[in-house]
C-alpha cells in the first residue's frame, strides 16, 4: 500500500494516531502547531486526504447527525498497521531542503548586487525568530512525558536553525 500513500497520508495517519479521533479542522490545527514547522504542504490536503484514507480502509469516518455534520476520523487497525510498516521501512532518500532563500542565493548573479545582503539580513532575522519560537516550545514542553519522544524532532529543528543562522550571518 505504501506506493499509494503520500507523505501527507502519513501525516494524517500519524497525527490521528497521536491525538486520537479528529476532524479535518482538528488535523489542520494540530499540524499547524507541530509538524507544520518542518513539513510544509497545502492545508487543503488535510481536508481531502482523510476521506481518501477512509476509502482505503485506513481510517473510519463518523458524521454528526445534526448541526454542522462534522466528520470525525479514527484510525483503523489497518491504518495503524500501515503507519507502523511505514515507520519501520528504511529511508534511503537524501535529506531534502526546499528553501526559497537558498534558491534565490543560487541565482543571485542575475539580480542586483545588494540582493544577497538584503536576503542575508532577512534570513538572519527569520532564523533568530524561529529559534526563539523553538526554544520557547522546548521550555514549555520539555518536562511533559506525553510529548518527550516528539521533542527529538524539535532538537533537530533547533540544530538546523542554528546552522542556517551561522551560514547567513557569515554572508553578512
Amino acid at each position: 500500500m505504501a506506493d499509494r500513500l503520500s507523505p501527507t497520508s502519513y501525516v494524517v495517519l500519524g497525527t490521528i494516531a497521536l491525538r486520537g479521533p479528529s476532524t479535518s479542522y482538528d488535523l489542520k490545527r494540530a499540524v499547524g502547531r507541530s509538524i507544520g514547522y518542518f513539513w510544509h504542504f497545502p492545508h487543503a490536503q488535510l481536508y481531502s486526504e482523510p476521506q481518501r484514507l477512509a476509502d482505503l480502509g485506513l481510517l473510519e469516518a463518523e458524521t454528526e447527525e445534526g448541526g454542522r455534520r462534522r466528520r470525525t476520523f479514527r484510525l483503523t487497525d489497518a491504518g495503524r498497521d500501515e503507519l507502523r510498516a511505514w515507520l519501520a521501512e528504511p529511508t534511503p532518500e537524501h535529506f531534502q531542503m526546499r528553501d526559497i532563500a537558498e534558491l534565490k542565493l543560487f541565482f543571485n548573479e542575475v539580480g542586483d548586487p545588494g540582493d544577497v545582503t538584503r536576503l542575508a539580513r532577512e534570513q538572519v532575522a527569520a532564523h533568530r525568530e524561529r529559534i526563539a519560537v523553538y526554544e520557547e516550545m522546548q521550555e514549555r514542553y520539555a518536562s511533559l512525558d506525553a510529548v518527550a519522544k516528539r521533542m527529538i524532532t524539535l532538537r533537530l529543528g533547533l540544530e538546523m536553525e542554528h546552522a542556517a543562522l551561522r551560514f547567513w550571518s557569515s554572508l553578512l
